[in-house]
């Protein structure tokens, strides 16, 4: 038991842990071809995940650019949940005050945030955002202390 639940998760675990508050790193190509890694808030739903960036976000000019992204949401704990998704993401809406991102930003600071989410969020909505929508291609999950049998060697 020391080592939790070991291998996939469920469809019921999947949306359990997307729906928490862990936070997503996401992976894009900057303008020079080099990887760039950046934290973010997501919003699980529709079949991928909505990510909202300020209008001076480097990386959504990046994601305009070029939409191939990685995304890594994981937990640091001893059973370690982590969904890696390879994707491609489309530009919803392009810098904005008042859009559809408004009301998935406000589920997100209320999620990540819990009732200061508002405090947060309130004041910055005079602040132009995009809405991204990442579209799995891949996803791969995993729990547990153990390793997955692909992982292994038959012997030594």
């Amino acid at each position: 038991t020391w080592r939790g639940k070991v291998g996939r998760l469920s469809a019921e675990e999947l949306t359990e842990f997307l729906s928490g508050g862990t936070i997503c790193r996401l992976g894009c190509l900057d303008a020079d071809g080099w990887p760039y890694v950046v934290p973010c808030w997501f919003e699980y739903s529709d079949g991928g995940f909505y990510l909202v960036p300020r209008a001076r976000s480097a990386w959504a000019r990046s994601i305009q650019r070029d939409p191939r992204v990685s995304l890594c949401i994981d937990e640091s704990t001893r059973y370690n949940r982590r969904v890696l998704v390879r994707g491609e993401a489309t530009v919803v809406e392009e810098p904005n005050v008042g859009g559809r991102w408004v009301e998935i930003a406000r589920r997100m600071s209320l999620r990540y945030l819990g009732e200061l989410g508002p405090r947060y969020l309130e004041p910055t909505l005079v602040e132009p955002r995009w809405l991204l929508f990442v579209r799995p291609l891949q996803m791969t999950t995993w729990q547990g202390a153990d390793w997955a049998p692909r992982y292994k060697h038959a012997s030594w």
